[in-house]
């Protein structure tokens, strides 16, 4: 039994009434009146107390149903909501209701209060963010619900533990489906119009506005009609991401590990590569080949990345970019457009980088993206007010000429490159591969 307000407030209030009238009575020097009336207000507190024993345990009967919608996968760096669902029995309920999610997950305490018609049913949402991929133990959920008469709470606790698994952002990749499924359209329809691409499709009438170097004179003569050549983009081009899973990696940037940023970029990546017909495949690599997952095209190559990468996290080892790109020339030797996901401070510790890059250009083409920690750059913008931020504003403006020079040395030597805030780079570079492909650069 957990005492409500009206309860405190009847036994204040009788217990005042008790001492009012001892007081009196002693005044009077009544001894006996004086004994009464502290009987009678033990006597009253002990009813009170007592039919708030009884108000809790009559709760049992009366007590709300309450019922947890089945967790799916969640998603890394994401509100992800939880539904619960409750539902009154035939008497009107005052529940309180606390869910006992992992520790490990940032979110609102849940401690909702409902007061429900008979019968009626609710359903509560409230969100969790986890910054952590694994799998965790989800606990029960606890409950109170204040009795009839209002004096005290019925508490007890429904059993509903549940085991749920943090993978990367599966929000963002089911976001990025849909938009590339949309696009697919618009482009289809649009390349068709201007006959742009490299692979022959079709033959079909000439329309105003058509590029006439598209124009098939040939067939143009044999059917007496104007007619121009569909090109569309090359399919089934390959595509390959190396993800550093090195001590750079491990650094907390925005919330989540950097790695963790990467991991979810190159499954971007990989969901924009399969739906434009290309075969993807992911290298992730430390001192050596940790995983490597042979391209492949086909809606079964995302559940595979999926399975295989969502257990890997980042080490406290140096990586080793050259042996990592020897692996993947032995391995693929049909040319694709190798993305490497990693990080650069200045030339001098990227030196390695540049080696293994350059090593993958005549066959491959190379492309490097950097995931940036978006508070150095604020720091960098952000006015000196004493002598302590000018410095760390000198060091933030430092390191970012040292990696510009870097970035600068990559770009002469003919390799891609992309520098992003590591929270937006899924986005920006889904959008540079649609660039490339549009181009017909591989």
């Amino acid at each position: 039994m957990v005492p409500a307000a009206r309860l405190y407030q009847l036994i204040l209030g009788g217990t005042g009434a008790g001492l009012a009238i001892a007081l009196l009575l002693s005044s009077q020097t009544r001894p006996s009146g004086l004994a009464i009336a502290m009987g009678l207000t033990l006597l009253y507190d002990g009813v009170v107390l007592g039919l708030g024993m009884v108000d809790a345990r009559r709760g049992r009967s009366q007590r709300v149903t309450v019922a947890r919608r089945p967790l799916d996968k969640l998603s890394i760096g994401r509100d992800n909501p939880v539904h619960l669902s409750v539902t009154a029995g035939k008497t009107p309920a005052l529940v309180k209701i606390r869910d006992d999610y992992p520790a490990a997950f940032d979110g609102p305490l849940l401690e909702e209060t409902l007061a429900l018609m008979p019968q009626q049913s609710q359903e509560i949402t409230y969100t969790v963010f986890p910054k952590r991929r694994g799998a965790y133990a989800w606990g029960d959920l606890y409950l109170r619900q204040l009795g009839a008469w209002g004096l005290a709470w019925h508490d007890w606790r429904i059993p509903q533990p549940a085991s749920v698994a943090v993978y990367p952002d599966l929000i963002g990749l089911r976001e990025l489906s849909l938009r590339l499924t949309l696009q697919t359209s618009g482009n289809i329809r649009k390349a068709r119009r201007m006959g742009m691409g490299t692979e022959f499709t079709e033959l079909r009438d000439y329309s105003t506005g058509d590029d006439l170097r598209f124009v098939d004179w040939k067939a143009t003569a044999r059917k007496s009609r104007l007619l121009v050549r569909v090109l569309e983009p090359e399919q089934e081009q390959t595509l390959v991401i190396l993800l550093d899973r090195g001590r750079l990696m491990t650094a907390q940037v925005a919330g989540l590990a950097r790695f963790d940023w990467a991991l979810n970029a190159a499954l971007a990546l990989a969901v924009a590569g399969l739906h434009r017909g290309d075969r993807v495949g992911v290298g992730v690599f430390d001192r050596q080949m940790h995983t490597w997952i042979p391209p492949e095209r086909g809606s079964h190559q995302l559940p595979k990345l999926l399975a295989q990468l969502t257990p890997i996290e980042p080490v406290l080892q140096e990586p080793d970019y050259l042996a990592a790109v020897t692996t993947l020339a032995q391995r693929q030797t049909r040319r694709a457009l190798v993305v490497l996901l990693t990080d650069i401070i200045d030339q001098t510790a990227s030196a390695e980088l540049f080696g293994a890059m350059t090593h993958l250009a005549p066959r491959h083409l190379p492309f490097c993206v950097a995931l940036r920690d978006r508070q150095i750059d604020q720091r960098a913008n952000q006015p000196a007010e004493d002598v302590q931020n000018a410095y760390s504003r000198a060091v933030a403006l430092d390191l970012l000429a040292q990696r510009q020079l870097a970035l600068a040395k990559l770009k002469q030597r003919g390799i891609l490159i992309l520098d992003a805030p590591a929270d937006q780079i899924s986005t920006q570079l889904v959008d540079r591969y649609l660039q490339l492909k549009a181009r017909n650069l591989l």
